[in-house]
């Protein structure tokens, strides 16, 4: 491709080409801007003919982006935080906070910690929009697929600014009526274990197993740390699990102390440019100072 003559990227170019960077697809981009895929194309079409410079390799599985494109998305993310910035200005009422903050983390985070912190924060802002997104696989920060995220990790993202909220301690639990407590609790590895299945190969709670009990295998695998809670509860057998997660549950025992060795700490993360931004912010400070490990 070689152009004719030097081209102005406009303000929608910019949004096309930050969108297909987001979305990977010309249907999902398209369905971002609220236009067809058609349009899309033709948008990229156009600007790739401007320039003279290819910023997608087209293949069956979508668009994958170029150096190129990632770096002019970049500079579109921050025309659109400075537009956010504008705009929750003009809209801001004091001593109140509006639109949408996307959250992303586990389903056992979120159980055991950040829906029981968020319930004061909906009641103080009623005009605040919630997103909560859960998955075991990290959801990019940087291409904005969510606002903050609260994670277990021993290393954050470099390019994400954050905080250290504390260790995420494992402890051995029981059913706390269960026929089988008194004999896990002389010996742990004489009686059945809940474990979560393949799906979670590397979870801290597998691998605290397998450094303590290495020769234990679960009987009972699930593929949530939900799910092993309930089915300890019910008696089941024994299992591992986060210390927060348990705290608040009576029907639970713990088998033994806590450890002082954890896989993992929790982390209040977000984006380097969207924590300026009034709701990111308002969300941000009200999880830090709300989330505690017990």
């Amino acid at each position: 491709m070689t152009a004719r003559t030097q081209y102005d990227l406009t303000a929608a170019d910019l949004n096309v080409v930050l969108a297909l960077v987001r979305a990977g697809t010309l249907a999902a981009a398209g369905e971002r801007l609220l236009v067809d895929a058609s349009t899309v194309f033709r948008t990229l079409q156009k600007v790739e003919r401007g320039l003279g410079r290819t910023l997608f390799e087209r293949s069956r599985s979508g668009y994958a982006a170029t150096d190129l494109a990632r770096t002019l998305a970049e500079q579109a993310e921050q025309m659109e935080t400075a537009l956010e910035v504008a705009r929750s200005a003009v809209q801001a009422v004091p001593a109140q906070v509006s639109g949408t903050v996307r959250i992303t983390t586990t389903d056992t985070i979120l159980h055991g910690l950040v829906a029981p912190a968020l319930k004061d924060l909906v009641a103080e802002h009623p005009l605040l929009n919630l997103e909560l997104h859960t998955a075991n696989e990290v959801v990019s920060l940087t291409r904005r697929e969510a606002d903050i995220a609260v994670r277990a990790t021993m290393r954050p993202p470099q390019h994400l600014v954050g905080r250290r909220l504390g260790p995420i301690r494992l402890r051995l639990y029981a059913a706390k009526k269960a026929p089988l407590r008194r004999a896990a609790s002389r010996d742990p590895a004489s009686v059945p274990w809940i474990a979560t299945d393949d799906m979670l190969p590397d979870h801290p709670s597998v691998l605290w197993r397998r450094k303590h009990f290495p020769k234990v295998v679960p009987g009972l695998r699930v593929n949530s740390v939900l799910a092993v809670m309930e089915l300890i509860s019910l008696g089941l057998g024994i299992g591992v699990l986060p210390a927060f997660l348990a705290a608040d549950r009576p029907d639970l025992v713990a088998l033994d102390a806590p450890a002082d060795d954890h896989p993992n700490d929790l982390w209040l993360l977000t984006h380097r440019e969207s924590r300026h931004l009034r709701r990111v912010s308002a969300v941000y400070g009200h999880l830090a100072e709300r989330l505690v490990l017990g």
